[in-house]
């Protein structure tokens, strides 16, 4: 990794620590002094060291801060540690101590009520008030710190601008002349087809950029420690935009394009405002980072639950696999998943042994590959459960675009090279796609079954997973699984 890429994530990470010891004191803080508030509300003239200290107060005074750190991180603010809207700080700040002052007066403050509306209530704003005030205070300290830090240009963003013209090179102005929240320095520009060779008089403050080939993007990215790509403005098509995409989702870079085009990708893509120029992020799904996190949450909660409840029938259908052909029970394979990093699922062997000794092959209903429980297990989509266990790796959702192998995959980009943008989300078990197509038995349903699944990634969100598990166990309750 080059040495600038590594600061900037060293600097991320220490944020992010500084933000998580902050939210803990202040909360720490908050609710020691909402205790004070509390005692002179229903214990008035009492002795408040003896109220303070007793072993019941002093285990929800440490208890409460790990809880709010918890809801903290469910809203998702800790997953971009920079480049903070102070307004969008102050209402994720609101929204966790609403929710906080709610558990916390239901699970802790229940029995205080005195029978007096007049002080529930004001007990009740006081813990929303202090819950809130204070961890906000310490994040607008840590924020301002922040973006002091980049307008001293003492961290910056490495930019890469994919098409060298005139109103490219006025962009890359831009962004270096605008103070906002963040700081960018401009280190390339991608060339494309030789448009960028006219107006070098417009780069005198642009010496130290260097100019690419769009064959020679991918090493110079490495090479140069690029932060962010832009796609910004010349003559292009979408099949090439997505191209470029294919190349740098594996880079684990951020892209951002103007919002005039690729309109069939941007059209449920959120908006990013870089400095004053509109961008959309190409490499973010439209899904917010709350969602994210809590999807994520139930993603390993629900898995774990499920491999501990299903643990015998797991055992007994490994037992009937080894038992009706010879070979392994788990099959392992190496899929390709979030930002093309492959990983190994695992599966119910459903086929013999040697099923692809004459290389990968699809397998169709009537496949003699198949052994006898192997057809039950596709069947009812038994031979996915292991899967679970890559749910709990962080390989896999329960619910996202199926992942598939790299030589299928490099067949269907050939047909469909927006395919590439599943890259942005880890795979599923399950997926609007399988609900429509089931199994693949050929290259065209492939091709017609990513469709569905570009069709979930505009739409995601926690609901729309409930209608997609909700279908899925239709499915295989009904046994509709090939």
């Amino acid at each position: 990794m080059h040495k600038s890429k590594r600061k900037n994530r060293e600097l991320e990470s220490r944020q992010r620590l500084k933000y998580v010891v902050s939210d803990f004191a202040m909360s720490f803080v908050a609710f020691l002094l909402f205790n004070v508030v509390r005692f002179h509300l229903l214990e008035p003239g009492g002795d408040i060291a003896s109220y303070i200290f007793s072993t019941k107060l002093l285990i929800e005074e440490l208890t409460v801060p790990f809880v709010m750190l918890g809801l903290f991180w469910l809203s998702g603010y800790y997953n971009q540690p920079f480049g903070k809207s102070r307004l969008q700080e102050m209402i994720a700040t609101f929204n966790s101590a609403m929710i906080g002052t709610a558990l916390i007066y239901l699970v802790l403050l229940i029995n205080d009520q005195t029978g007096e509306r007049k002080i529930n209530y004001e007990i009740i704003l006081y813990l929303l008030t202090l819950l809130f005030v204070f961890p906000y205070v310490g994040r607008l300290s840590l924020t301002i710190s922040a973006t002091r830090l980049f307008r001293a240009h003492r961290q910056e963003y490495r930019v890469m601008i994919v098409g060298e013209t005139a109103q490219n090179r006025m962009l890359a102005r831009r962004l270096l002349e605008d103070k906002s929240r963040v700081s960018y320095r401009i280190v390339a520009f991608v060339d494309i087809d030789g448009i960028g060779r006219e107006g070098d008089n417009c780069r005198s403050w642009l010496q130290d950029v260097e100019t690419f080939e769009i064959k020679d993007m991918e090493k110079a990215c490495v090479d140069l420690g690029i932060d962010q790509v832009i796609i910004a403005s010349f003559e292009r098509d979408e099949n090439r935009v997505v191209e470029i995409l294919n190349v740098l989702f594996p880079l684990d870079i951020a892209v951002k394009i103007a919002p005039d085009t690729l309109s069939y990708v941007t059209s449920a893509i959120r908006l990013k405002d870089i400095y004053g120029d509109p961008f959309v992020d190409l490499t973010t799904p439209a899904l917010s980072e709350s969602s994210k996190n809590v999807k994520r949450m139930l993603d390993v909660v629900v898995s774990l639950m499920l491999l501990v409840i299903l643990s015998p029938i797991l055992l007994l259908i490994a037992a009937m696999v080894r038992k009706d052909s010879h070979g392994p029970a788990i099959y392992r394979q190496e899929r390709i998943g979030k930002k093309k990093m492959p990983f190994v699922i695992y599966k119910f062997r459903t086929m013999a042994v040697d099923a692809e000794k004459d290389g990968p092959m699809l397998a169709g209903s009537g496949d003699p590959r198949i052994t006898k429980i192997g057809r039950i297990l596709r069947k009812y989509r038994l031979d996915e459960l292991p899967q679970f266990w890559n749910v709990v790796k962080g390989d896999m959702s329960i619910v996202g675009p199926r992942p598939e192998r790299k030589y299928f995959i490099d067949k269907i980009i050939r047909r469909a090279p927006y395919y590439a943008l599943v890259y942005q989300v880890r795979p599923g078990i399950t997926s609007w796609g399988m609900v429509k197509y089931g199994y693949a038995s050929t290259l065209e349903q492939m091709v017609a079954r990513t469709k569905y699944d570009l069709l979930y990634m505009s739409n995601m969100s926690l609901f729309v997973d409930m209608k997609i598990l909700i279908y899925t166990i239709r499915t295989v309750v009904t046994g509709k699984g090939m």
